[in-house]
């Protein structure tokens, strides 16, 4: 290798809520050799991270652009409703979208959801990130409804939430730029997918790939291998059968 090489490397953007340590462990475990880089991103910056080549797929939640990227839905989470907990609403182990319209709810800026406005009385003004309108939520200003992970990366001490029953979901998803499917996206997309070392569907490496000279032949062919050497066996067995004796000569006479 010259100076000018650099050692190959994955680079795995993934937006708030999202846990990619488990994958990240088993690629550790698969690909030694091959550094895994991760980039925690605002879910909005995601697409563009990867559009520009700063980071060869992510960890991010539908929807995507699918005429640039290809993306492999992975799970959905349950949907939440923050609040304090002392509010009224904590008595319910779950509660609907009629529930809360006669909260106020609150709506930022990186809201992940796909709607226009969420349910209930809009708030004064909408916070910039999904932190801040957590805290606006401690300070008794509204409620706010999210993924169940970021209720969780947000969570305080003062704050709980209950699960929306009927509210919109968020799927999470792995993407990537379809025209730069690279070997790597190959190798981590099997990880996620859950395949083997040795699965026939994933990328085979050196390790796992056999020399052509020591192929092993094909059942039927060692038969017919087999077949010849018998027959020569059996004939050499035949002959040895059919073969007359020897004749003695009578002893000589001694003189």
């Amino acid at each position: 290798m010259t100076g000018s090489e650099e050692t190959p490397s994955f680079r795995l953007a993934y937006v708030p809520g999202v846990t990619p340590a488990k994958w990240v462990r088993i690629w550790h475990e698969r690909l030694p050799d091959i550094p895994l880089t991760l980039h925690q991103v605002p879910a909005a910056e995601a697409a563009g991270l990867m559009r520009a080549g700063d980071a060869d797929a992510g960890l991010v939640r539908l929807p995507v652009d699918r005429t640039f990227f290809s993306a492999i839905p992975l799970y959905t989470e349950t949907t939440v409703v923050v609040v304090p907990k002392d509010h009224v609403i904590t008595a319910a182990e779950e509660v609907t979208v009629a529930d809360l319209a006669d909260e106020v709810l609150l709506h930022p800026l990186d809201d992940v959801f796909d709607w226009d406005a969420p349910p209930g009385e809009p708030a004064f003004e909408r916070p910039a990130t999904t932190e801040d309108a957590v805290e606006l939520v401690a300070a008794g200003v509204g409620l706010l409804v999210v993924p169940q992970s970021l209720a969780r990366l947000y969570h305080r001490r003062d704050l709980t939430y209950r699960p929306l029953t009927d509210g919109p979901e968020s799927t999470v998803a792995l993407s990537w730029p379809e025209e730069a499917t690279t070997d790597m996206v190959d190798d981590f997309i099997g990880i996620v997918r859950g395949r083997t070392v040795n699965s026939t569907r994933g990328r085979q490496t050196a390790q796992t790939e056999k020399p052509s000279g020591s192929a092993q032949a094909s059942p039927a062919k060692a038969r017919q291998a087999q077949k010849p050497a018998a027959r020569t066996a059996r004939a050499r067995a035949a002959g040895a059968k059919s073969a007359k004796p020897a004749k003695r000569g009578r002893p000589r006479r001694r003189s």
